[in-house]
């Protein structure tokens, strides 16, 4: 009988515990809840890129040292010239017209093309430029 109470004190501490910490996460691999990983090109690869305007206003595509500004009305798509992916860090730069934020959402619907919607958010200052570093790795600040 008391070899029996310990044991029994124990397992009711540890289910107390366990019960008044509820938000005590398990660790384990996240095959099926990571979401997707960050949008990557290979080295070198030629590029098209896909621009969408989904705001109601027009915006204005640049990249610098090569173009001068390029509008893209509401709701039109353009389609830049490849960009090769071995320029040192290559950029593109766009901005509302209106001067209100823009929210840029990428995908990679293609090996060899990134597309660009390009969204009104209330967030500020908003998402100004897309950035395709030398390693192929895309960032938008």
């Amino acid at each position: 009988m008391f070899k029996l109470l310990p044991v029994a004190l124990v397992a009711a501490t540890v289910l107390l515990v366990s019960s008044n910490n509820s938000n005590i996460s398990l660790a384990g691999t996240c095959a099926s809840k990571c979401g997707q990983g960050p949008i990557q090109f290979k080295p070198g690869q030629r590029i098209k890129v896909q621009v969408v305007n989904k705001t109601p206003n027009p915006i204005q595509l640049q990249k610098p040292s090569s173009t001068n500004p390029i509008p893209l009305n509401a709701g039109q798509e353009l389609q830049m010239e490849q960009i090769e992916g071995t320029e040192p860090n290559t950029s593109l730069i766009f901005w509302n017209e209106a001067g209100l934020a823009l929210q840029a959402n990428i995908s990679k619907p293609n090996f060899g093309t990134l597309r660009v919607e390009l969204r009104p958010t209330w967030r500020s200052p908003g998402d100004r430029s897309l950035y395709i570093m030398d390693d192929g790795r895309v960032n938008i600040f």
